[in-house]
């Protein structure tokens, strides 16, 4: 059974910083792309950032340069360290494994979400 398990999620001020976690299990972590999606109320679901299994990352625009998303293979861990945040960061945050083999089949999971409130 494959589960990811986000955490560090929480409320904090502007400008402030949080670390999410994301710990994989019941795949080869190490073969997956890893991602980070956001969704606010009333918005659709948004992509936040990507790792590739090789490390190669990439970011929304508006995230570039305030989050850093990297993986631990070793521990089955995906994080996204968040700095500088603002009113507008606040939302479900998700996790998300994505895999497409060579013949393009597609495996792709979800975490059940962590929440960011980013208040004065």
């Amino acid at each position: 059974q494959v589960q990811l398990v986000e955490s560090g999620g929480g409320s904090v001020h502007p400008g402030g910083s949080l670390r999410l976690s994301c710990v994989a299990s019941g795949i080869n972590f190490s073969i997956y792309a890893m991602g980070w999606y956001r969704q606010a109320p009333g918005k659709q679901r948004e992509l936040v950032a990507t790792i590739t299994s090789g490390g190669s990352t990439d970011y929304a625009d508006s995230m570039k340069g305030r989050f850093t998303i990297s993986r631990d293979n070793a521990k089955n861990t995906v994080y996204l360290q968040m700095n500088s945040l603002k009113p507008e960061d606040t939302a479900v945050y998700y996790c998300n494994a994505d895999r497409v083999t060579v013949v393009g089949t597609r495996s792709d999971y979800w975490g059940q979400g962590t929440q960011v409130t980013v208040s004065s």
